[in-house]
């Protein structure tokens, strides 16, 4: 839940009372604690790097630099969170 028009819709916002689901509180344009989004802008960061210029190309791209990524590299995106 990040604020985000379509978490926030009146359609969502009923679904989740009907469903008695409790929601925190999140600050509109807060930094993303997910290590994952991090990870994935990492990738994205490398492939753009190599500017393919088809899917073919893209898709070989992203999985050659997906596998350049170290598994410390992923421990480390965890890591540097603060525990909840």
């Amino acid at each position: 839940m990040d604020n985000d028009p379509k978490h926030t819709s009146k359609v969502m916002a009923k679904w989740l009372k009907d469903n008695k689901v409790k929601v925190l509180e999140w600050p509109s344009q807060s930094p993303d604690l997910n290590p994952t989004e991090n990870l994935w802008a990492e990738l994205k960061k490398h492939v753009r790097a190599r500017r393919p210029t088809n899917l073919t190309q893209l898709h070989q791209l992203c999985q050659k630099e997906w596998a350049k990524i170290h598994p410390t590299y992923c421990g480390k995106l965890v890591e540097g969170y603060p525990k909840q």
